[in-house]
C-alpha cells in the first residue's frame, strides 16, 4: 500500500499545517514568510493554501548553509 503524507502530496496544494510539516518550520514562521512576500499563498474561501510549486520555489530560494 502506497501512503502519501504531507511531504509527498499529489494534491497540488498544501494546507498551512501540511506546509509547516513539509518544511519543518512553525506556523508563526510560515505566516511571517507569507507576510514578507517570500512565500506566496492563496485563499480558498476561509482556507489558506500554498501551491506545491510555491513551496518548492520558497525552499530553493533559501540561502545555502556555509561549510565551516
Amino acid at each position: 500500500m502506497d501512503q502519501q503524507g504531507p511531504a509527498q502530496t499529489s494534491r497540488g496544494v498544501l494546507s498551512v499545517n501540511d506546509f509547516c510539516h513539509w518544511a519543518g518550520i512553525g506556523r508563526t514562521a510560515a505566516y511571517a514568510e507569507m507576510k514578507a512576500g517570500r512565500l506566496l499563498a492563496r485563499k480558498f474561501g476561509r482556507r489558506t493554501v500554498i501551491p506545491q510549486v510555491e513551496a518548492e520555489r520558497w525552499l530553493a530560494a533559501l540561502p545555502l548553509q556555509r561549510q565551516l
